[in-house]
């Protein structure tokens, strides 16, 4: 078992191993005094590890109680979240109990906000199941639903109590939601790690599992240190939307349908890479994403994604921010006007 520490205002851990969803119950009572719980998920997981965690969970005495709602980012919004609470309602959950996040990165936002709002706030449990969900949104305390207006716009900042990182969850994955992941992944790399960039290159889909766990703990890693400086992402923390700016926008123009968001990030990154960085750099990116099956671009249009980039959270007084990595392994956050930054991307 690996274990990391994340001290934020609220510390938790990072518990990364094999096999531990079966342990699920025993881990979480060392955390949480309470023993009611619902666990929120979605059709595909409830069928692959309900009834592993409701076993686990069960047998060290833990009173559970399932909400189950269609997978997919349409699910992840505020028709799906006052679901959510009427459910907890209903089981009569209180501040004193507390919410299991059993999934992807959907089920972790939107059941992060619901434990951020649910009664002002109550204790909640990521347990990720995808590898984007394990190397990058579980931790930090980001959680949000989407609206017409944009992804994430309504959301909170609110740390887990605790993370459990079982890689075998992994390995029912279907290939598309491994490159999904391993876009996350690639960021991290080009963001801050030369040598996990690296081994990415010497590795792709096929050969990728056998270096699997050293790599979700050295993202966790990353992200540990840039929250614990940053944690509602006033300086540094931007670093981690890398590929975000243009890949929300790729999102939003397929209505977050038949593109995801690892697609989005994937092709996000190599694009704003090509326009401001040098050929070279621009090269190992997107022979790296390739070789796990990514885009490093989009049909849509660059004068149809840029309302999209106008509208997003990254935005404020009518500037916006994004990341450049001129080197691998180094990024800089680059401030400038909407305008400015339609022409950087237009060029």
């Amino acid at each position: 078992m690996k274990k990391i520490s994340v001290r934020t205002n609220c510390p938790y851990d990072v518990i990364i191993e094999r096999g531990s969803l079966k342990k699920a119950g025993k881990l979480i009572s060392g955390v949480i005094g309470s023993k009611k719980t619902a666990v929120i998920t979605d059709d595909t997981v409830n069928s692959l590890y309900a009834d592993t965690l409701v076993k686990s969970l069960e047998e060290n005495g833990f009173d559970v109680s399932v909400f189950v709602f269609p997978h997919g980012e349409q699910s992840k919004n505020l028709t799906v979240l006052g679901n959510i609470y009427d459910f907890l309602c209903e089981k009569r959950i209180t501040r004193s109990d507390f919410i299991i996040a059993l999934g992807g990165g959907v089920v972790g936002d939107i059941t992060g906000f619901a434990a951020a709002s649910f009664m002002r706030g109550i204790d909640f449990v990521q347990i990720p199941t995808t590898l984007l969900a394990q190397v990058d949104s579980s931790v930090g305390g980001k959680t949000a639903v989407d609206i017409a207006g944009g992804k994430n716009l309504v959301g909170a900042f609110k740390q887990p109590a605790l993370v459990i990182c079982d890689s075998d969850t992994l390995r029912t994955l279907p290939e598309s939601e491994i490159s999904c992941g391993m876009a996350e992944v690639v960021k991290y790399g080009m963001i801050r790690d030369k040598k996990l960039f690296e081994i990415l290159e010497n590795h792709d889909i096929s050969t990728i599992d056998e270096v699997m766990d050293d790599i979700v703990y050295t993202c966790i890693d990353i992200k540990r240190d840039v929250v614990e400086n940053d944690e509602c992402e006033k300086g540094e923390r931007k670093i981690l939307n890398f590929g975000h700016t243009l890949g929300h926008a790729i999102e939003g123009w397929h209505n977050y349908t038949d593109y995801t968001h690892g697609m989005g990030v994937s092709a996000g990154m190599c694009m704003i890479t090509q326009r401001l960085c040098s050929p070279e750099i621009t090269e190992r990116l997107k022979k790296c994403v390739e070789l796990y099956n990514l885009p490093t671009s989009t049909e849509a249009p660059m004068s149809e994604l840029l309302p999209y980039c106008s509208t997003d959270k990254k935005c404020e007084s009518g500037s916006i921010s994004f990341i450049v990595c001129n080197e691998i392994g180094r990024a800089e956050i680059k401030k400038v006007t909407v305008t400015e930054f339609e022409k950087l991307m237009e060029g």
